[in-house]
């Protein structure tokens, strides 16, 4: 999958976006549900889709869209950087031949000793 490109200023990033206003829901009073103050984006190349209806200007929304459309871009952009595998020290495995050698030793002394028959 390739990596999205967004345009950096807000003008342009909202030129390929489609805006859709509606009237939120929610806190705010009267003003809020009289008017069409919540904002949804849909940025048509990627397909991304964010809605705002947080604040009680249509054109807060809108930047606050823009913002979430950023965010969603470069989480989806975000590649899991790979794994280097690296050697065991040998201090470490100093410790683990140490401590097999303790193992082996109580097992050893669990068996039964050895009878010297005549």
């Amino acid at each position: 999958m390739s990596l999205i490109h967004l345009p950096s200023s807000d003008e342009d990033l909202l030129a390929e976006c489609r805006v859709e206003t509606f009237k939120s829901s929610g806190s705010g009073g009267q003003h809020v549900n009289t008017t069409d103050s919540a904002v949804r984006l849909v940025h048509l190349p990627t397909g991304i889709r964010v809605t705002s209806q947080k604040e009680r200007s249509q054109y807060l929304n809108k930047q606050e869209c823009l913002s979430k459309i950023r965010k969603k871009a470069a989480l989806l952009n975000y590649r899991k950087p790979r794994r280097v595998a690296t050697k065991t020290p040998r201090s470490v495995k100093l410790k683990n031949k140490l401590k097999k050698t303790k193992e082996s030793l109580k097992k050893k002394l669990r068996k039964a000793p050895k009878r010297d028959e005549e």
